[in-house]
């Protein structure tokens, strides 16, 4: 059955695209995206699919049943948009101000709706049942993916894969591994509250600029000289804001970054480091200081039996030139929360457009769109080698 439905998706090739532009023409932020939401549950209600609205927010799952016996698949993708402003020359140029898909979640969408249609018209011969999982507000903590997980819709699943289309991986490429393949995300912010006063008399004031700087620079001591060089971790301060004039000594600053992690102890071993760090610089410094450090998505860890169905599933793909293990990425998904929950796997599908460098969340992001069957295939292909390996 599995040559026929490849068959299929490719002759849906053009209805994919034409999705994803649409989509992308009319992108969402996070935790709004109530129109791509009734897109979404419209297209399955043209199909008369089940499907369940407001899933944890935003959230869309919609569910087909096979004719055969079986277990129970979820396949993921998520829908919401960034806030950037699209600065490509194409026709489907991002119409809303400020906010366009510079992930390619449109292209996500658009790969698990036509999968769906797809495999409606095999359905009397599938084993077991799809869950489709349509997930809103992956891109900011925290996410939909744990919420959707709460509300106990996937209870009842086996197992859960799911798929980014790669910007910066060749076409024709497929990358994952077992074990941990994405980092832990946590933030942090950072107030610090000095005395401010005229910059000819620093003498009178605590600068908070200046604690700042001593502050930056020690946080970054942690992962040189207090985490084992053979674990990984980042931390970035992403935003540093202070000061009002040239001739002024600032009495506040604040500090917001990020840490990416691959295990919990080296988590912890940030956390702790971190906390004393901050609060001796400023109390040394005679400042005060709100400190919160967020937890937010863990590490994306694969199982193993599903990891090695991925690579199975990329086997029977013609289109695919290699699938390869790859080096943990320190970048975070909170389709992390599935694999917490069930067993299961996610990977990259090589969607990087010729002629294009533009990498994720970039104004100039897009992606080759070919990439859109391969994705679908890989995902009902995994889904097909689980329900091979656990019910033959």
């Amino acid at each position: 059955m599995l040559n026929e439905v490849h068959t299929a998706i490719d002759a849906h090739y053009d209805e994919m695209v034409g999705i994803r532009r649409y989509l992308h023409q009319h992108p969402e932020l996070s935790f709004h995206e109530e129109e791509t939401a009734k897109y979404i549950a419209s297209f399955y209600e043209k199909l008369e699919i089940p499907h369940e609205t407001n899933v944890g927010g935003n959230g869309v799952i919609a569910t087909l049943k096979g004719g055969k016996p079986g277990k129970t698949i979820a396949l993921r993708a998520d829908f919401d948009a960034l806030p950037i402003q699209d600065q490509k020359d194409v026709p489907y140029k991002s119409t809303v101000p400020g906010v366009m898909h510079a992930c390619g979640h449109d292209g996500h969408t658009a790969t698990l709706l036509v999968l769906a249609k797809v495999m409606q018209t095999f359905q009397e011969n599938l084993k077991g049942s799809i869950v489709f999982v349509h997930q809103h507000a992956e891109e900011i903590t925290p996410g939909g993916a744990n919420s959707i997980v709460q509300t106990g819709k996937l209870d009842h699943i086996d197992a859960v894969f799911g798929n980014h289309l790669w910007a910066t991986t060749d076409f024709g490429k497929i990358e994952t591994k077992p074990g941990v393949f994405m980092a832990g995300t946590d933030r942090f912010d950072i107030t610090i509250k000095g005395q401010g006063g005229h910059g000819a008399y620093p003498h009178e004031t605590k600068d908070a600029i200046v604690i700042a700087a001593e502050l930056i620079s020690k946080l970054q001591t942690i992962i040189s000289r207090n985490i084992d060089p053979l674990q990984t971790a980042v931390i970035t301060i992403g935003q540093v804001n202070a000061g009002s004039s040239f001739n002024v000594i600032a009495g506040e600053a604040s500090i917001i970054g990020t840490v990416r992690y691959l295990n919990k102890d080296t988590q912890q071993a940030v956390k702790e480091k971190m906390e004393q760090i901050v609060y001796g610089v400023c109390h040394t410094n005679g400042a005060e200081v709100d400190y919160v450090y967020s937890e937010g998505y863990p590490p994306v860890d694969n199982h193993e039996a599903e990891t090695e169905l991925v690579f199975s599933a990329s086997e029977q793909i013609d289109e695919i030139d290699q699938a390869v293990e790859v080096a943990p990425q320190m970048g975070g998904e909170d389709f992390a929360y599935y694999l917490e929950h069930k067993p299961g796997a996610f990977f990259f599908t090589g969607a990087k457009k010729a002629g294009s460098e533009a990498p994720h969340h970039h104004p100039l992001f897009d992606i080759d769109e070919r990439a859109m069957p391969i994705a679908a295939k890989m995902l009902i292909g995994a889904a097909c080698a689980y329900q091979k390996r656990h019910t033959s």
